[in-house]
């Protein structure tokens, strides 16, 4: 099966909220390779690779993000596959 990548900005409240950790255990759950990571501009930034349902599924439970978050937009790019062998919380840059 054919993979696909793409790579999300989060906004709203998504820093100090415990986003990166959460969202890194979802890609897992869904067995996506990728990363994320906070911005310094005070958004998170998520590469997800895999199989397009599962990544389609990490962007919807992106929009949710965990309790505490209060997610205003995700925008999705598509990306290249950057070679990610699992999923990782990133520094912030």
């Amino acid at each position: 099966m054919a993979e696909t990548a793409a790579v999300f900005r989060i906004e709203g409240r998504v820093q100090g909220v415990g986003y990166r950790w959460w969202a890194a255990g979802q890609a897992r759950s869904l067995s996506l390779r990728g990363w994320v990571r906070n911005r310094r501009e005070g958004w998170v930034e998520l590469m997800a690779i895999g199989g397009a349902d599962a990544v389609a599924a990490l962007e919807r439970a992106c929009a949710r993000g965990p309790e505490a978050a209060r997610v205003t937009a995700v925008i999705r790019a598509e990306a290249d596959d950057d070679g990610s062998v699992d999923f990782s919380e990133k520094a912030t840059v």
